[in-house]
């Protein structure tokens, strides 16, 4: 399947689919995943949970058993869709039980918040930004998908994901609302030491974040969907080479994948994952 933008509906279906370290006193490199906390910063951080391997996402997180079946298989590693007014799909299995027992089984977690999408962006949402509102629904919404994350004992240090759309990187102020939104979601997130994610596509949302020209504030982990089947966060990288390394990226390589594994059948979206994940337990 090409990398090509679509109507956003990341989760309202799966045939219509739809970071920021540090502390107070931190700057935040885009660049990588590295924090470098200057002298008046009084915050502690907890070591960054990385996870290397295969990992999957699907619309509505599986029940304890379908995971349980599907552990010790390829995937190591699975995205969660912790909440956003964007949200597509009801979560009755994502509980902290779910959380604590899916952890226990050994998967790595990976927190996934559906935010505000851009004003210019084709098709309906219930949340859309505007560029006036940005800065602040980016605040609310961080401080929201914190909330939502440490209700599931996801814990201080965990890595939360913003997942945004493909819209019209080319429409100026609708580009400028979409980066002042991701900022403040970032600073939201570094301020309670929740490290920033972004989940975009190579040719639109993502791009947009590593093309920037002021770094200010953006997410230090960049998920980025590129379709091409290629299992890698290297060789397809579309962007300079300097730009989120050590362990701060992840690629969307493939969707719709129908599998079965130990009698359970799920659709997942296929991830090869080098950055970040939740930290639990």
């Amino acid at each position: 399947m090409s990398d090509k933008p679509r109507k956003p509906a990341h989760r309202l279906s799966k045939r219509n689919r739809y970071i920021a370290w540090g502390a107070a006193g931190v700057a935040v490199a885009a660049t990588g995943g590295i924090i470098a906390q200057s002298a008046s910063a009084t915050t502690v951080w907890p070591a960054q949970k990385t996870f290397t391997g295969l990992a999957f996402d699907t619309c509505t997180a599986p029940s304890a058993a379908a995971m349980n079946a599907w552990k010790g298989g390829s995937y190591g590693a699975a995205a969660v869709y912790v909440g956003g007014k964007n949200r597509g799909c009801s979560q009755p299995n994502l509980t902290a039980p779910w959380v604590k027992t899916v952890t226990a089984q050994g998967w790595k977690l990976i927190p996934l918040y559906v935010g505000a999408q851009p004003f210019c962006q084709t098709g309906s949402s219930p949340e859309k930004m505007t560029a006036s509102n940005a800065s602040s629904l980016g605040a609310t919404d961080g401080a929201d998908a914190v909330a939502k994350a440490s209700a599931l004992g996801m814990k201080q240090g965990s890595a939360i994901y913003l997942d945004m759309e493909s819209y019209d990187t080319k429409n100026v102020s609708c580009n400028n609302a979409v980066l002042a939104y991701v900022r403040s979601f970032t600073k939201t997130l570094r301020a309670k030491t929740y490290r920033a994610g972004y989940y975009g596509f190579s040719t639109s949302s993502a791009n947009a974040v590593a093309t920037a020209a002021d770094r200010t504030d953006l997410p230090g982990n960049l998920w980025y969907a590129k379709w091409d089947n290629v299992n890698t966060t290297t060789t397809d990288w579309p962007w300079s080479s300097k730009l989120y390394t050590d362990h701060s990226r992840a690629h969307q390589y493939m969707v719709n994948s129908k599998e079965t594994h130990g009698g359970y059948t799920i659709t997942v979206d296929r991830d090869a994952w080098d950055g970040p994940v939740a930290i639990t337990g």
